[in-house]
């Protein structure tokens, strides 16, 4: 949004302040400004000429060398292409060192060997319109050696750009009115109050007796508030003055005719968007503010056809819709040259509603750009009679016509906010100490009643302040903050103890988890988007598509829903990384995100990692650093091909990516809580990944409710040498390694540590071998070799037993 200054000082005196520091302090108290920018200098600077001679260029046939007169004698010469130079013909001069528009500077320069002093200039190069491709032409009134600003009657400005999400909160600073009571309160000046009880009994004084020509009928379920109106005949329709299309374009709008230029004026001014009739195209005596029953086709003022639904909000009269509510009038209703007799409206709406719809129709106006910022409707009025004011000031012949009509909410249902605080409350937080009397006078300059009583202050706010700003006690503190300066307030350090925070029981696992996944098994942590797309889930062709917990208003279908696993994005993280390394392994802490009928959704925390190797198969090593986790944190957990009773939800066995042979449920605490699993081929083809993967994913939500128990054992390091066996046997394809592994678990053999499996591999379609290792200790001597022996010949007994002979 653009704030002039020249408009601010109608209403408040300003200190001597350069305007980058005037810049600066409204960031620091009021709003983020942008860019600080000059408006108009340039043309204190250029002159009216009048072109004495003019001969061709010697080296250009398209250009003339032009003799020109500033007045008293003064004549100097430039280099001109324009095709409408002639002599006589009065024009803007800009001499050397001007600053045009777009931050071009002139410069001494010669144009095809002929040194060309100055320039002379078209309205576009000069900022005051579009223009022809030809010289700007000047009345022979124009007095010669006269600066066109002085000319032309305009004062240089200087502009504030703020940017308009710092104004979100604020409805109040959408016009110059309102920034300048803030602009007042920050440099402790008196704000000007134009629109007091005079002012309004000024206006009112001129309402007729006569019947108003349009009544207005509102459906209080449409997206209206408030609803004012009024007629005023012959208007005649005119280019505005001077003064007022130099603040709009100054504003950043194009002026365009006085009724309309006024309509955009106050708007600018007080922040209440308006619009104006032409009440001779209105069909019927009564203008209606309902919701459309219907689909329809609608033509805006700017031409395009909208396509508009039954919840739209829309003013009708007794035929056909006018405006849409809130966001822009109709090409049906609009003032034009021939306009005589006009509508006056100025009405409030729901903002949400407005932003939807200006949402949806993809139509940001400046009107609905302030409707869905939440104005207050007791403002309506006053911005009625303020249009009605500087219409009677520009058509001195216009009437209005019977009194204002209104429809909407009741006004006086709006009641005010009391709120109370306390000087030592109010110093207590900002960390600075202010007299009562100086806390009272910020909030009175900011229009804030306030009643100070037995060390209380009763703070009274204007309804403006509370549709979307204003509602608790730090809000108050806030405001007195801002105004004094928060880079006025000493820095200290906290007067409080500053204690060492425990981690709670969710985080001491993740942390642990964190630890061992990084440090021990060498992994790297991911972090992949709880938001996922059906598009993913049915790659992964994972059985639960989450449709319940989809978003209403994705902003896009590739993160509309939450996941039903951490897999799929898992799949596709890793999808990435083997385009890059021929090995390596992810984990990935997460939620998981289910649909229940009682709580809406469970959430489930888990862990997800996976080994990649495009050329040997991970299976073993992802088994083997499951059981060092779970050993790690202390967990009773039993990794085996076992089904049971009840299928395992972490990782359901209708998956299609569940590999046929290379897969273990986890149980802990006797309850399936995860799985280790290869992804079968046809799955790794369905993300284009070559080479193996095996996942290990793990739920933590039923063991991370308490506190992990330490179970750590510390023995002495052992004195004697350990041994290692190694056999590889013979087994079915279809059958586990793991049940090998189950043979040897009833083996009495004292020395005998641990087993595991090492490494699988196919021998034909229907065997392969399996090589498990052994290793045997004792604490107090080398196990002898008569003990190691019979231990083997143990082992390879009861692995034939079980149906597993030695590989030959």
């Amino acid at each position: 949004m653009l704030i002039s200054i020249n408009w601010i000082k109608d209403f408040v005196e300003l200190p001597e302040i350069q305007p980058d520091d005037l810049g600066n302090d409204i960031t620091m108290a009021i709003a983020e400004v942008e860019d600080v920018l000059q408006s108009g200098a340039h043309l204190q600077k250029i002159q009216v000429a009048q072109i004495k001679s003019l001969r061709k260029h010697p080296e250009a046939d398209k250009l003339n060398l032009v003799t020109f007169d500033l007045g008293n004698g003064q004549t100097s010469e430039v280099v001109c292409g324009a095709p409408n130079v002639r002599e006589g013909l009065k024009i803007p001069y800009a001499p050397i060192g001007t600053t045009l528009p777009g931050g071009f500077t002139l410069e001494p320069k010669k144009i095809r060997g002929v040194l060309s002093n100055g320039m002379l200039c078209s309205e576009k190069e000069l900022g005051l319109g579009e223009g022809s491709s030809g010289l700007m032409e000047l009345p022979d009134s124009a007095v010669l050696g006269q600066s066109l600003a002085e000319y032309l009657g305009q004062e240089a400005d200087t502009i504030i750009d703020i940017d308009n999400k710092s104004l979100t909160h604020r409805p109040d600073l959408w016009g110059h009115y309102g920034f300048s009571r803030e602009i007042a309160a920050l440099y402790a000046k008196k704000l000007r109050l134009p629109f007091e009880k005079k002012w309004f009994d000024s206006i009112e004084s001129k309402f007729t007796n006569d019947k108003a020509p349009l009544s207005v009928q509102v459906d209080t379920s449409s997206a209206v508030e408030a609803f004012w109106g009024l007629s005023i005949d012959n208007i005649l329709v005119e280019p505005s003055p001077k003064w007022m299309q130099q603040r709009l374009n100054s504003c950043g709008m194009r002026p365009i005719n006085n009724i309309v230029d006024i309509s955009n004026y106050v708007m600018l001014e007080l922040g209440i968007p308006n619009h104006i009739y032409d009440r001779n195209l209105i069909e019927g005596t009564e203008l209606k503010v309902h919701r459309l029953n219907k689909e329809d086709k609608f033509t805006t003022l700017d031409e395009v056809e909208r396509h508009l639904i039954s919840t739209d909000t829309v003013i009708c009269d007794s035929q056909k819709p006018l405006i849409i509510a809130g966001i822009m009038g109709g090409a049906n209703s609009g003032v034009n040259e021939r306009t005589k007799n006009i509508f006056l409206e100025c009405a409030n709406w729901k903002a949400t509603e407005i932003r939807q719809t200006s949402t949806r129709l993809g139509l940001r106006t400046d009107s609905s750009q302030r409707y869905e910022k939440s104005l207050d409707s007791l403002l309506c009025y006053r911005t009625l009679l303020r249009m009605a004011e500087l219409i009677l000031k520009l058509c001195p012949g216009a009437k209005i016509v019977g009194k204002p009509v209104y429809d909407g909410i009741d006004l006086s249902s709006i009641k005010q906010l009391t709120l109370i605080t306390s000087a030592l409350s109010i110093t207590s937080v900002l960390g600075k100490e202010l007299s009562e009397e100086k806390i009272i006078s910020i909030f009175e300059s900011l229009d804030f009643g306030v009643e100070s009583s037995s060390g209380k202050l009763k703070v009274t706010i204007p309804s403006y302040r509370t549709t979307k700003d204003i509602d608790c006690e730090a809000d108050l503190i806030e405001e007195i903050g801002r105004i004094i300066g928060y880079d006025n307030i000493e820095e200290s350090a906290p007067k409080t103890l500053v204690l060492p925070v425990r981690l709670g029981h969710v985080k001491s696992l993740q942390r642990r988890v964190q630890d061992f996944m990084s440090l021990q098994a060498g992994s790297l942590e991911i972090l992949t988007y709880p938001m996922i797309g059906e598009k993913l889930l049915n790659k992964a062709e994972w059985p639960v598509l989450n449709d319940e917990l989809t978003l209403i208003n994705a902003l896009s279908i590739e993160n509309d829903r939450m996941r039903p696993s951490l897999v799929p994005t898992f799949l596709e993280a890793v999808s990435l990384n083997q385009k890059n390394f021929d090995s390596f392994s992810l984990f990935e802490i997460g939620r998981s995100y289910l649909p229940d009928s009682k709580d809406f959704r469970k959430e489930r925390n888990q862990l997800i990692f996976g080994y990649y190797s495009k050329k040997s198969n991970p299976f073993i090593n992802a088994v083997n650093t499951t059981e060092k986790l779970l050993n790690f944190l202390s967990l009773p957990f039993d990794l085996s091909t076992d089904e049971g009773k009840h299928e395992n939800p972490v990782l359901p066995r209708k998956w299609s990516g569940i590999h046929p042979y290379e897969f273990l449920n986890i149980k802990i605490m006797g309850r399936f809580m995860g799985a280790v699993s290869s992804v079968h081929p046809l799955m790794l083809r369905n993300f284009k990944i070559k080479g193996n993967l095996s996942l290990v994913i793990i739920d933590f939500v039923d063991v991370e409710s308490k506190p992990l128990k330490e179970k750590t054992k510390y023995t002495p390091l052992q004195k004697f040498p350990s041994a290692t066996f190694d056999c590889t046997v013979v087994m079915d394809k279809a059958l586990y390694a793991s049940v090998a592994l189950k043979a040897l678990s009833k083996i009495k053999i004292k020395e005998l540590v641990s087993t595991k499996i090492v490494d699988t591999f196919e021998l034909d379609e229907a065997r392969k071998s399996v090589t498990l290792r052994s290793v045997f200790s004792d604490p107090n001597q080398t196990v002898p070799g008569e003990v190691l022996k019979a231990a083997e010949n143990s082992i390879v007994q009861t692995l034939a037993a079980a149906g597993f002979p030695l590989k030959q």
